[in-house]
């Protein structure tokens, strides 16, 4: 019996300055775009009612679907304008969906109502500063609110306006009144080095620049206002040095390995912000990526809109919100940001990855394929393309011509470090296994679990388990199976699908208690697959609990499984299991039970890796039950 399950891994690091990180897997080749922060909505068809598109646009706004509860609350508005709550739950909408002059437009009417909404006041102070009324930008973010995040945000706006009306000093005062946290005063040196840099004070720019970059050198935006700093200085060296320490950290970042070619060719670089309206971005993509990767979605498309609406070439806060719209299952939405990246940006490889992947999480397969395959020509020798048309091939059950695509981008490594590539080699060991071809699948996920960098450790628990999980269902290397299966669940207590393997184990050895434990601490951990119900309903049954066994095979079944499994189910619960002897274990003396969990981990494995039981979209699994 196939058992496959659905599971989505990301990766994100988490700092307030946004590290600007992207997946690993990049490609292009997609459809060009002029950016656009007004998107009318015209899929959907309002209500003839208030009440009708008030509870459409509810829903929609529950439902995270921002182009529908703006065309919703667009309509409720015409028919109440005077509702202060409706107009209010429509700017927002209308915010979150880029439709800003409407929301500019509801902003007026909530501020003439309430001078103190503190959001309404920050979208129109922003509108401010791109039309370049400094003072009156000024008086808006005073009156934003306060409170932490409204302080900082305020504050921040604040002093770029000041910049911007070409009163560094006063710019500089007003940062300098940040105080709390660390990451405030490397918040607070990071945009007064920028501040100085537009306002034509060099050396205080490279003094508190210089200072944000030793308090924080992990973070990609200090890292690159740093750099093209000391490069438009003279001070190529230090520029250097500063994107290969970054690149140590995070190998083959776009940003990083485009600034390292142009300053190794001698080009020169410009720096990162150049006026006070990319400076009032820059704080408000800070605070949106900071939000996104906190799971703040919400709030993060907002201020990452504005930041848009004043630098519509900003390719990180592009990006990050593509990313953002991606998490909140508006795929379609996503896509749409991530086309509209610059053609220039290199970042464009990764925008257009990305709209592959999506399409093939869309159930448009043949339509990702079609754009991967013409990516990959276009960039023959980029082996991130390669690799995420091997990805959708893998998706698609193609898995000989998966398998074939991975070995043409390994055979591209050369004298690359391998240690950048452990995911290709992963890849490639699971299209073999699934292609039936166990030795060289073997080979690669051992190879794959050889390469893991060792500050990834969730992401070798995935490939302990895959491997650990493949032995054990061919009954071979049981001893090593068990102690891969349990160092994955040590360094991922909390991840129900190797809790599920670790049971799964217990089970081929026939050891019926050992399984229900482990079994039923997955079910707690992924209440909702179906996969795992399944798996406890037949320890249970071996176990001689058959009501149990039973009812856990319904609750299966009640939980949409793949067909396959749903036909195994349905003749389990009509006949139960067949009579079988009990297995034996081919180690004498198993390890001993995982330790109960004692912390949570995400998974490292950028978007689209596969997993032991996933589905088309990541990857596909193989696992028998029954027996």
């Amino acid at each position: 019996m196939i058992k496959t399950r659905a599971r989505r891994t990301a990766s994100a690091l988490a700092l307030l300055l946004a590290v600007g990180q992207v997946p690993d897997l990049l490609v292009s080749g997609a459809r060009a775009a002029q950016p656009k922060e007004s998107s009318p909505a015209t899929d959907y068809e309002p209500a003839e009612s208030l009440e009708g598109n008030f509870l459409s646009a509810y829903i929609a706004g529950a439902a995270r679907d921002t182009a529908a509860a703006a065309t919703f609350y667009r309509e409720a508005v015409k028919a109440d304008p005077r509702n202060a709550e409706l107009v209010e739950r429509a700017f927002i909408s209308l915010l979150a969906d880029g439709a800003l002059p409407d929301a500019f437009r509801a902003a007026e009417k909530l501020v003439a109502r309430d001078p103190t909404n503190g959001l309404a006041n920050l979208a129109l102070g922003v509108r401010q500063i791109k039309a370049g009324q400094w003072a009156a930008a000024r008086q808006n973010f005073g009156r934003s609110g306060r409170g932490a995040a409204n302080d900082l945000t305020a504050t921040l706006l604040t002093a770029w306006a000041f910049a911007g009306a070409g009163d560094g000093k006063k710019a500089l005062e007003t940062v300098n009144r940040l105080r709390g946290e660390r990451y405030y005063n490397t918040f607070r040196d990071y945009h007064a080095g920028l501040i100085a840099s537009v306002t034509g004070d060099n050396a205080e720019a490279e003094r508190r620049l210089k200072a944000a970059y030793d308090a924080d050198k992990n973070t990609l935006r200090i890292v690159d206002a740093y750099a093209r700093l000391e490069a438009s200085l003279g001070r190529t060296d230090l520029a250097i040095q500063a994107y290969s320490d970054f690149d140590q950290l995070s190998p083959r970042h776009p940003l990083v390995r485009d600034a390292l070619e142009k300053l190794k060719a001698g080009k020169p670089l410009t720096r990162l912000i150049t006026n006070a309206q990319e400076g009032a971005a820059e704080v408000l993509y800070g605070l949106g990526s900071a939000g996104s990767t906190q799971g703040d979605e919400l709030p993060a498309v907002i201020y990452l809109r504005l930041a848009l609406y004043l630098a519509p070439d900003h390719a990180l806060a592009r990006l990050t919100l593509a990313d953002t719209l991606d998490r909140m299952k508006q795929p379609e939405r996503a896509n749409e940001a991530y086309a509209q990246i610059p053609a220039a940006s290199p970042l464009k490889l990764n925008s257009d990855i990305q709209i592959g992947l999506n399409l093939e999480q869309m159930g448009k397969g043949d339509e990702a394929l079609a754009h991967l395959d013409a990516a990959m020509k276009a960039h023959p020798d980029d082996i991130d393309v390669i690799t995420a048309l091997g990805n959708v091939q893998r998706a698609r059950k193609k898995y000989d011509e998966a398998a074939a695509t991975y070995t043409r981008a390994i055979d591209l490594i050369g004298n690359r470090p391998l240690s950048n590539y452990w995911t290709t080699f992963y890849f490639r060991g699971t299209a073999y296994e699934r292609a039936k071809q166990w030795p060289k699948a073997e080979a690669d996920l051992k190879k794959a679990l050889s390469l893991v960098p060792p500050n990834q450790p969730a992401a070798k628990a995935q490939v302990l388990n895959y491997l650990g999980y493949s032995w054990v269902d061919q009954k071979i290397n049981i001893e090593e199976a068990f102690k891969l299966l349990q160092q994955a669940a040590d360094a991922s207590p909390r991840d129900g699908m190797i809790v599920d393997s670790l049971g799964w184990a217990y089970y081929r050895l026939g050891r019926w208690d050992d399984a229900v434990r482990e079994l039923e601490k997955a079910v707690e951990l992924k209440p909702g697959d179906p996969t795992i119900n399944d798996h406890l309903g037949d320890a249970y049954w071996r176990a001689g609990r058959r009501l149990e066994g039973k009812f856990q095979w319904q609750h299966a079944k009640d939980l949409n499984p793949e067909p396959d499994d749903l036909e195994q189910i349905n003749e389990k619960l009509k006949n139960g299991l067949p009579d079988t002897e009990k297995p034996t274990a081919t180690a004498e003396n198993p390890p001993a039970p995982v330790a109960a969990p004692h912390s949570a981990e995400n998974p490292e494995l950028p978007k689209g890796a596969p997993q032991p039981h996933e589905a088309p979209g990541a990857a596909d699994k193989a696992k028998k039950s029954g027996g």
